[in-house]
């Protein structure tokens, strides 16, 4: 614990140098953690050192052969730094940050065209890329203005939505209250019946004058005005006949008298005949063109009269 703490307070001193090192809380897990901190810190510093005396022996090496390399240039071909013109000084400088950023290990042609076509095919890629992602970016766009449209309709179908059940709630309220006047009404008419139906039944009324007995009698009598419809369709041939004295009964309009022949009220055949035809159709339920017709019951009394009609129109 005191040699982790001496080692942290050592490290913390060289960090912050001059300045005074921040109060902490001294416990065995500050210490820890700094202790860790600053082993980190050394391994770091030391790597970085490391690397320092790399570059500075690269370095050397380099300022090495840049002097054999002048030296060389110098005696082959006379040519040196000072004797260099500004815009080859410039285009030299120029060949050797380009190495640089390539960073090719000379500034030979070999060494330059595998750099330049790696970076050539790295632009295809990107800008293969950015072709991709500008493709995209235009779908995006069409289904972002569409989804804008299909938004725009759905708000106007909410609000349209919301006034229509606005207007439906309304209309369920007032319905609602239309619903509660109908029960209350109905439930007094049904106790006003109640009481009616009371008082009829304490006065002894005659079941005859109900309502259900009167609709039982309509119906009665509309059957029976169905049944006169055929027979009223019977009687329109004789509509057109002359009128004649109406007869109480067949004795009025014929005289049986005891012996003799029969006689009539009339004088004139011919009318006479017309008369009895008349009479004839009229007792057979027939029109004048149709032959007459019997039912078996009446058969006998029928064919007798029928035969004394026949011999007085003969």
């Amino acid at each position: 614990m005191c040699e982790k703490l001496r080692k942290v307070n050592s490290w913390l001193g060289a960090v912050f140098g001059d300045q005074p090192v921040p109060p902490f809380e001294v416990n065995t897990r500050t210490v820890d953690i700094l202790y860790q901190m600053a082993q980190s810190s050394e391994a770091r510093c030391s790597d970085t050192a490391l690397l320092i005396e790399d570059y500075k022996q690269k370095t050397s090496e380099y300022q090495a052969d840049a002097a054999h390399f002048e030296d060389v240039l110098l005696q082959g071909v006379g040519l040196s730094g000072a004797s260099l013109s500004k815009p080859t000084a410039d285009y030299l400088s120029a060949l050797v940050d380009n190495a640089m950023v390539l960073g090719v290990k000379d500034t030979s042609l070999t060494s330059f065209m595998p750099a330049i076509n790696n970076l050539t095919g790295d632009l295809l890629e990107v800008e293969k890329s950015n072709r991709k992602l500008e493709r995209e970016l235009r779908a995006l766009q069409k289904r972002l203005g569409s989804t804008l449209v299909l938004r725009g309709n759905l708000q106007e179908d909410i609000d349209k939505t919301t006034k229509s059940q606005a207007v439906e709630s309304a209309k369920a309220e007032e319905r609602l209250l239309n619903m509660d006047f109908v029960t209350a009404k109905a439930q007094e008419l049904s106790i006003r019946q109640q009481r009616s139906e009371a008082q009829l039944v304490s006065r002894n009324m005659d079941k005859s004058i109900t309502h259900q007995a009167i609709v039982q009698l309509s119906e009665e009598v509309g059957a029976l005005q169905n049944e006169i419809i055929p027979l009223k369709k019977k009687l329109e041939p004789y509509m057109d006949l002359s009128p004649v004295r109406s007869f109480s009964s067949f004795s009025d309009f014929i005289t049986f008298p005891t012996k003799g022949a029969i006689t009539f009220p009339v004088s004139s055949f011919e009318k006479k005949k017309k008369n009895l035809l008349i009479l004839k159709c009229a007792f057979f339920h027939s029109k004048p063109s149709e032959p007459i017709s019997c039912t078996s019951e009446d058969r006998r009394s029928k064919k007798r009269t029928s035969e004394c009609l026949n011999i007085l129109v003969l």
